[in-house]
């Protein structure tokens, strides 16, 4: 019987991730964020290397929760990485606000007329020092 039981939890964690592993990848090329960023960076030819490398890197994301991995890749690499995932995760959620109309809503709703290229980048500062506290202050993340 608790074989039974393990097989059916496996079973259903498994599709468990796999609907919200899809439900996510189609969210991102629902917003169209991989076809707007080639488009932009002239390399349309390589957007299915793009989404495979997207699909992998979610494989990758998710075998991490429970899969301890050691990649002997120095911290300069790391950063990389990390300025990388960070360009990725603030292209999507661009994306999002974008196809949600967030920012011009805003603006019209607040009467910002002048000075929108610096709001936007307060935005995007401001999300770069909130990370840069996030992992620089040991407990700055901590709620009590």
């Amino acid at each position: 019987m608790n074989l039974f039981l393990y097989v059916t939890l496996i079973l259903l964690g498994l599709s468990s991730g796999g609907v919200v592993a899809a439900g996510i990848f189609s969210f991102i090329s629902a917003i169209g964020i991989v076809p707007r960023m080639a488009k932009r960076t002239a390399t349309q030819k390589y957007i299915p290397l793009y989404e495979d490398m997207i699909t992998i890197g979610g494989v990758f994301g998710t075998t991490t929760m429970f899969v301890s991995y050691h990649l002997p890749i120095g911290n300069i690499l790391v950063a990389i990485f990390a300025f990388v995932n960070g360009i990725f995760v603030g292209c999507l959620a661009i994306a999002l606000a974008e196809v949600l109309n967030v920012i011009p809503i805003f603006l019209r709703r607040s009467r910002i007329v002048a000075g929108i290229p610096m709001f936007i980048c307060s935005i995007a500062l401001g999300k770069i020092f909130g990370s840069f506290l996030y992992f620089i202050i040991k407990g700055f993340f901590i709620m009590n």
